[in-house]
């Protein structure tokens, strides 16, 4: 694959992949990223850093990741003029993965916030969060290196759904 509607898929990586249900991630594998909105283009450009730095070190540079840029908001008004383009679904569903950066969310009305919107078309029902402990760093628990915590935020449902009825109306009853 060389384009996905308006966008050209970088030809240096792959893509990951599956086999009997086990992720398979090649060396150099495709990874979408949503530059964001605002603090978003600050936020990512150090995010890339910080991963890649991460990846040379794990993988004493074997691997590396290919960064993919598509579009939401913002930048996606600017190229697509429209705030979540097809494009943007297609690629991260064909890549599996992504990463997003802060996106615009009105306040007040004027369109339906996009961080809601990828949540629900790509099914993102849960953050799952896993916490530990970094000896040296401190921690306002008596035993911080015995902590075995993992947090599940939902996504979809309450306030993540997206549903913004005005109180007293009967669409809240």
């Amino acid at each position: 694959m060389t384009e996905l509607g308006q966008l050209t898929v970088p030809t240096d990586g792959e893509r990951i992949g599956y086999i009997d249900r086990q992720l398979v991630v090649p060396n150099k594998p495709i990874i979408p990223v949503i530059e964001g909105d605002g603090i978003g283009r600050d936020i990512m450009k150090v995010a890339r850093n910080v991963v890649d730095a991460a990846v040379q070190t794990a993988y004493n540079g074997e691997k590396r990741i290919v960064w993919f840029d598509v579009y939401a908001g913002e930048n996606a008004m600017a190229k697509y003029n429209e705030w979540l383009p097809q494009d943007t679904f297609d690629a991260i569903e064909y890549f599996r993965v992504a990463l997003k950066g802060p996106l615009t969310t009105p306040v007040g009305g004027g369109f339906r916030s996009l961080n809601v919107t990828l949540r629900q078309v790509l099914e993102l029902y849960a953050c799952v969060r896993p916490v530990r402990y970094f000896q040296g760093v401190p921690a306002p628990v008596t035993h911080p290196e015995k902590m075995d915590v993992v947090i599940f935020r939902e996504n979809t449902e309450d306030v993540y759904a997206g549903i913004e009825w005005e109180q007293g109306t009967p669409e809240v009853k």
